[in-house]
């Protein structure tokens, strides 16, 4: 059932679209608003995995355009000669272990993309900029509270500091030159075609395979959990009834600490916790974020319908179910990644 205040229509430029999150986004607008076209653009990077929509070749509402957000020649030509009246922005490197070891792709991605493409959204007169971004840009929380819309911005890592980068660019073109802007921060997502590198895939992974699972620290950093359908939900509803200019912060209340979630994985997968394995701490990790989405609520009518418990049960047998997925992953660049992130961190 349409749970959107209004179906939404015309034509649709998802940026990133061949990643975690933007292929499930495609894939529910696709499924949910059938009088919307959907232009997927993505330059296709490790973790831009043509296989997550490779089933999409033959719907007409939907197309493929391989190109890099900085390339300003290229959005502008897929802009115009698709009609593209929205867009939906997540193409963006994300994953904060990989900005700790260099930044500079995170830099020109994050920050001079969604430039670039800012300003050939400008060009093309669209009526709505959806940025996405993240809880993170806030910064790390004590044991209690929760960030709020107005909280400032105080990033602790690389990857963090280039979204806050890129979230003032979105708020400064709307304030400038009146570019219909709004921008969303999410809590840590999970399910379908998440990338092994990130922390809840990457557990159910080693779990499948009886290797280590490697847990930071003392493993009682606390992250905020949202299934990505209810974050795809959150986004369509934005998109359809949000205020330009405004900031909504899209969470679950669903703290858990890393600690909590692996022994559940382990737990779910009928493993041993002798798999859990203590690594050193990666450097400037934030102890706990949780946001209050109690503005989304209110303004939009979005609640979150996944507990996590069944929500993260069906990421594990999802992960089980496509085993080929994630095995031609960890065949080819992730592994060096994996040996240089953890190799050399066991303690």
């Amino acid at each position: 059932m349409h749970d959107e205040l209004r179906q939404l229509t015309g034509t649709i430029l998802v940026t990133g679209g061949m990643g975690f999150i933007g292929s499930n986004f495609v894939r529910y607008l696709l499924r949910e608003h059938p009088a919307a076209r959907i232009v997927n653009l993505d330059k296709v990077t490790y973790a831009g995995n043509p296989r997550n929509l490779a089933d999409l070749t033959e719907e007409p509402r939907y197309v493929f355009v391989q190109a890099d957000v900085r390339d300003g020649e290229a959005l502008g030509k897929a802009l115009t000669a698709h009609g593209v009246d929205q867009i939906v922005h997540f193409a963006a490197e994300t994953h904060v272990d990989r900005s700790i070891l260099g930044a500079g792709d995170f830099i020109r991605t994050n920050v001079e993309g969604t430039q670039v493409l800012l300003d050939a959204a400008r060009a093309a007169g669209v009526r709505r900029f959806l940025h996405i971004s993240t809880d993170e840009v806030y910064g790390t929380l004590g044991s209690s509270g929760a960030f709020v819309e107005e909280s400032p911005i105080l990033p602790n890592s690389p990857y963090a500091a280039s979204k806050a980068g890129a979230d003032v660019l979105a708020r400064a073109y709307h304030v400038t030159y009146g570019l219909p802007v709004i921008i969303t921060r999410t809590c840590n997502n999970y399910g379908p075609f998440q990338f092994p590198e990130k922390f809840i895939p990457l557990m159910i992974v080693n779990a499948f395979r009886d290797v280590p699972l490697p847990i930071y620290g003392d493993g009682l950093y606390v992250r905020e959990w949202l299934h990505v359908e209810d974050h795809c939900r959150a986004l369509a509803r934005v998109l359809a009834e949000g205020r330009p200019g405004e900031v909504y912060n899209i969470g679950s209340g669903e703290e858990r600490t890393n600690l909590e979630v692996v022994r559940e994985i382990l737990r779910l997968t009928g493993k041993p916790e002798t798999l859990l394995t203590t690594v050193k701490d990666r450097p400037g990790h934030d102890r706990r974020y949780a946001l209050d989405h109690a503005k989304l609520r209110r303004e939009l009518g979005w609640a979150p319908a996944i507990p996590f418990a069944a929500g993260l049960r069906q990421a594990v047998e999802w992960y089980r179910g496509h085993e080929a997925w994630w095995q031609e992953i960890l065949s080819g660049e992730y592994r060096s990644y994996y040996q240089q992130q953890y190799g050399e961190r066991t303690a």
